[in-house]
């Protein structure tokens, strides 16, 4: 499975996933698709999402998007004090900038091989690994990428596994190597586990 289109591709993934590792089957549910379309706006919110909230982060993009500030020729237009009234920290409005400016060929990235659009899109300022594997997971559908810095997951884990502490980032990729070719999976799934058990929402 090289990409996650629909439901059924999360349901069949996530059987498979839990006859290689079988205490996933442990999480009760189906598992959400989270597909969004691609292109400028979804990495924007992806950015947006960087270090806050699902509740901020939602908030944020509603005022971005009611400002017309969701394009990427309007982001290269606007002010920073525009940028910032809808909610944007400093850093956050020159990671906004500088997406625009790379004028990315999101066209070519739909078709690119998963470690491709890592570089790509690591390339530039603002971007890390964890904003980039999300774009790659939900507005691409790459089925063999995880988040390994994401807390949520590392929670997830933490409960799923009963590990005594929360799972360093080296260590959560580790632990996902196991998962392969089936990691974007694993990452619903845990996902879904931690909301599950703390009812709390992970980072998206």
């Amino acid at each position: 499975m090289e990409r996650i289109e629909t439901e059924a591709d999360v349901a069949a993934g996530f059987e498979r996933l839990c006859a290689m590792e079988p205490k996933f089957a442990a999480i009760s549910g189906p598992l959400p698709l989270r597909r969004r379309a691609d292109g400028f706006g979804a990495l924007l919110q992806a950015i947006v999402g960087q270090q806050v909230s699902t509740a901020s982060a939602a908030a944020i993009w509603g005022r971005l998007e009611a400002a017309g500030l969701n394009e990427e020729a309007a982001v290269l237009m606007a002010s920073d004090e525009d940028l910032r009234g809808c909610g944007l920290s400093r850093p956050k409005v020159r990671y906004a900038k500088a997406l625009a400016d790379a004028r990315l060929d999101y066209r070519a990235l739909r078709q690119a091989e998963v470690d491709e659009v890592l570089r790509t899109l690591i390339a530039v300022p603002g971007i890390g690994r964890w904003t980039a594997e999300i774009y790659a997971k939900f507005a691409l559908g790459h089925a063999d990428v995880f988040a390994a810095g994401d807390l949520a997951l590392q929670e997830g884990a933490k409960l799923l596994f009963a590990l005594e502490g929360r799972p360093t980032e080296p260590e959560m990729r580790q632990m996902a190597e196991d998962w392969s070719p089936l990691r974007a999976i694993a990452a619903r799934a845990l996902w879904a586990y931690y909301r599950e058990k703390t009812k709390r929402e992970g980072a998206l």
